[in-house]
């Protein structure tokens, strides 16, 4: 009898997360079709076993896991292509944002991935909008945020936003972003609700806005090599696990969302919606990078976003 093919699925969040939950389903539905042929692990939290949450990514390359997923930012390096998706403002709902990342737009993004790094791109969890969080003061207008340390994600479009908006942005991974927060060592920070929560953010800032600067997906990759010798009928089943996946973590992404923010106001935390007026503020104050971005990225990469937000 042949030896079952080990596939090991990690991510960066506790068990109970939409993320974990989708590896689970995965892994519940590649077990469902092939029975014994494989044999599924996960690591749910790599930090739980002393990892940072960026080594998520050599972790699948270099093959100790068969899948992860990680927020595009954290590969702009490597795929200068990426920083596109880390424009300010580009997406103004879900749905909108839903359709670019599995249409033309996503089908791009992830082309360029597998042109530059050793893995094969299945979809994208949403790690959805993201929001200031201070310990500081308030946020309503970009002018709150003159001179304020905010931790950002490993993206040069994401640092120049917020030097655009008048902080100080500080690149750093979730573990040191995490320890900074609790350690009181940096005044602000931007994330999902869900994140915010997750991570225990709003026990250490007080005041939250809902400037929805970013919507950010979470490429879901494979170690090209071990997918690529796969039989074929295991590959269908995780591409078709994948999508399935996908589908229903965007539907507890939501969910999530609205059960983050009770949790934040309950913990006793301010939450400022921004009026249309203040949140043209913040629009205006980005976009010369906006500009910019015009002649950063190809031209048919950049008419693949919504025409009204370039």
């Amino acid at each position: 009898m042949a030896r079952p093919i080990e596939i090991r699925m990690g991510g960066y969040g506790p068990a109970s997360t939409s993320f974990s939950r989708a590896l689970k389903m995965i892994g519940d539905r590649l077990t469902a079709e092939l029975g014994d042929a494989v044999d599924v692990k996960y690591a749910y939290n790599i930090m739980d076993l002393g990892y940072r949450a960026d080594e998520i990514l050599w972790l699948v390359e270099s093959g100790m896991l068969s899948l992860g997923y990680q927020s595009s930012s954290y590969l702009t390096d490597r795929v200068p292509e990426l920083g596109i998706a880390d424009l300010p403002f580009i997406f103004s709902s879900n749905d909108e944002a839903r359709a670019a990342m599995d249409g033309a737009f996503g089908t791009a993004l992830a082309k360029a991935i597998e042109a530059q790094c050793d893995y094969r791109i299945l979809g994208w969890f949403e790690n959805g909008f993201r929001h200031i969080s201070s310990k500081r003061n308030a946020i309503r207008v970009p002018a709150d945020l003159a001179g304020m340390t905010i931790r950002v994600l490993p993206s040069k479009i994401q640092a120049r936003t917020f030097e655009l908006l008048g902080a100080v942005p500080q690149i750093m991974d979730l573990t040191e972003a995490i320890a900074l927060v609790k350690a009181g060592g940096i005044d602000a920070q931007e994330n999902p609700f869900a994140n915010t929560v997750t991570y225990g953010v709003h026990n250490f800032h007080k005041f939250h806005t809902t400037t929805r600067h970013f919507y950010l997906s979470r490429p879901i990759f494979l170690n090209r090599k071990q997918f690529d010798a796969w039989p074929a009928k295991l590959q269908d089943a995780m591409r078709a696990g994948v999508r399935e996946a996908v589908a229903w973590q965007r539907g507890e992404a939501i969910k999530e969302d609205a059960q983050s923010r009770a949790a934040i106001l309950a913990a006793g935390c301010e939450i400022i919606d921004p009026t249309p007026e203040e949140m043209a503020l913040f629009a205006r104050a980005v976009q010369p990078l906006i500009e910019d971005a015009k002649g950063m990225y190809a031209p048919e990469l950049m008419r693949l976003l919504p025409a009204k937000s370039v």
